[in-house]
């Protein structure tokens, strides 16, 4: 018998994961059971825009219905795992650490309340790159799944221009800020 697939899909903010989210709903990823999205961002900085991506993303959730779940910001912790590689440029090492650090979390969480798989959008900002993405994930999801699902971003943008989406235009740490 296949177990059935319960997946955690990380989010860092709503105009990157509404399409993800969408297509979830919608059932068009196949053989996906049943999903949460997971707000995990204490890199994130300051703590009022990490407040605002928050709001967006529980906003769209609750818009369409979808469970969701916040991990604790903490962004000391998530200092002291990039402690050294302040001054890695976008993509560089520092991103890896980031994303593997945020994947361990993801992981235990998924463990610990019966998920079974991780998925993320995080490689679907023009800030990132996919392929270290899926990486890391590979590297720190352990004995749960990783699916590198290749999302919809006709969708995405189609959501984008209708919504009234707070945007950024930094990843989200404090070293992305940096012209």
């Amino acid at each position: 018998m296949v177990d059935k697939v319960k997946l955690v899909l990380m989010s860092c903010c709503a105009p990157c994961s509404c399409g993800a989210i969408k297509q979830l709903v919608n059932g068009e990823i196949p053989g996906i059971d049943d999903f949460i999205v997971m707000f995990f961002n204490p890199n994130i900085f300051p703590d009022s825009e990490y407040q605002k991506r928050l709001k967006e993303q529980i906003k769209y959730c609750e818009k369409l219905g979808v469970k969701y779940v916040v991990g604790d910001y903490d962004h000391d912790a998530w200092r002291k795992c990039v402690i050294g590689l302040e001054n890695e440029p976008e993509r560089g090492a520092r991103c890896s650490k980031c994303f593997a650090y945020r994947f361990c979390f993801a992981r235990s969480w998924a463990l610990k309340n019966g998920f079974n798989a991780i998925a993320s959008v995080f490689g679907v900002s023009r800030h990132k790159d996919q392929s270290q993405v899926d990486c890391a994930a590979k590297k720190s999801c352990g004995d749960i799944k990783y699916l590198p699902i290749k999302w919809d971003e006709k969708l995405r943008n189609e959501i984008n221009r209708e919504s009234d989406f707070y945007r950024q235009n930094y990843c989200g740490c404090e070293f992305s800020i940096r012209k």
